[in-house]
């Protein structure tokens, strides 16, 4: 049986509802899995968020439902590690533990639903619109609930989540293999990290596979398995999505940026962005 990362959320095994209200410098930066289900209302901070085959950017509002043992971080940005930052994250995170209530209900014909709808998250997800702004007036005051207004309120927030409907982003576009052994699990959090801290230089497929302590041709099957892109692919999409940011959130130019954040040429650069985002820089930058 495969182990999970070395990460554990302290609850009884019997607790279907676990709550955790992070504040601080940055939210934790090791990738990580845990056997809960999560979502997570990013109240304060902004950075990367790294979930089975997905990259992207979080800020603060976002709301994100996880599946249970899905390789996972939200790695605030480079400027809230400085030690002369005054910058903070805040995040509130509710836990689901399906098993638990599964042991409970299994029986009871009332909480099919609630007992597989695990089944339903395959993978990640954002919540926007409507059903944001309702489990958020929820999510903002969980830590003030307990018992069975405690329950009562989680039951509310899981019938809100309708699957087929428009406010439920799926980020990932395929089911994602969840299951990693320990091993494994520092080998990617390894990569990751040194992905992460140097992705706007030039990084060479012998470097990071060393990180891996793999020859490359076996690390480039063990990357691929994981994040379903290859080690050049996935340097593309943090790059690009870096870029992104930059683009609406400064004024530097579109050349300045493009080796800002790793590309060595222009025309790379461009050629990239688009066959990404479908849009040009520019065309991007208008969104703002």
């Amino acid at each position: 049986m495969s182990k999970v990362i070395s990460f554990q959320i302290p609850k009884s095994e019997n607790t279907f509802i676990q709550y955790q209200e992070d504040r601080g410098k940055h939210f934790y930066n090791n990738l990580h899995l845990h056997p809960q289900a999560q979502l997570t209302l990013i109240v304060e901070g902004r950075g990367q968020l790294l979930v089975g085959d997905y990259v992207g950017r979080f800020e603060q509002g976002d709301m994100y439902l996880l599946a249970e043992s899905i390789p996972h971080v939200f790695r605030s940005d480079a400027d809230y590690f400085q030690e002369e930052s005054d910058l903070k994250i805040g995040g509130n995170t509710i836990f689901f533990d399906f098993k638990a209530v599964s042991k409970a209900f299994a029986e009871v014909e009332d909480f099919f639903e609630l007992t597989h709808l695990n089944e339903k998250i395959t993978g990640s997800f954002k919540i926007i619109g409507d059903t944001k702004d309702e489990i958020a007036k929820v999510v903002y005051r969980f830590g003030d609930y307990s018992g069975l207004t405690r329950l009562s309120h989680c039951i509310h927030i899981l019938s809100l989540l309708d699957f087929n409907s428009d406010d439920l982003v799926a980020l990932n576009q395929i089911p994602v293999m969840r299951s990693m052994t320990e091993r494994d699990g520092r080998r990617m959090d390894q990569v990751m990290r040194f992905i992460l801290d140097n992705s706007t230089r030039q990084i060479s497929l012998e470097e990071v596979a060393e990180q891996a302590y793999m020859s490359k041709e076996a690390f480039c099957r063990f990357f691929k398995l994981r994040t379903r892109r290859t080690f050049t692919q996935y340097v593309q999409q943090l790059r690009i999505t870096e870029a992104k940011k930059l683009l609406l959130e400064t004024d530097k130019s579109i050349s300045e940026i493009s080796y800002k954040v790793g590309f060595q040429t222009l025309s790379h650069f461009n050629k990239t962005f688009k066959s990404l985002t479908e849009m040009t820089p520019k065309d991007w930058r208008k969104l703002e």
